[in-house]
């Protein structure tokens, strides 16, 4: 249990730092939306989780997603090198892998 809470505290340190460098985030800004990552992925793990985030041309997405292992197909193929500015869910409405910045989560719900 301590290993497991070390380990998400050290991701979302990490994924704070990344939003003050990469995006120009103030620390506190950076950790009020690591949090908020790590609550969704998190969520996502659990079900079917309803977020919005901003896309790349500025419209805001409301979507339904998921990470849980039931509901979604098997992936076949190449790996992909991992992203950490990247969250990457299934689509439940397209029915199809999506991706947004983490910088553009506006909320959960």
């Amino acid at each position: 249990m301590a290993t497991e809470f070390k380990n998400k505290m050290r991701d979302l340190m990490k994924q704070a730092w990344m939003l003050v460098k990469v995006y120009g985030f103030s620390m506190a800004e950076a950790m009020k939306q690591a949090w908020l990552v790590l609550k969704l992925k998190s969520a996502m793990k659990n079900g079917i989780v309803k977020f919005m985030y901003t896309k790349l041309n500025g419209e805001i997405r409301t979507a339904w997603g998921t990470l849980k292992d039931g509901l979604i197909p098997e992936t076949k193929g190449i790996e992909r090198k991992r992203n950490e500015s990247l969250i990457t869910y299934y689509d439940n409405e397209k029915q199809a892998y999506r991706s947004f910045k983490v910088a553009n989560l506006i909320k959960i719900g």
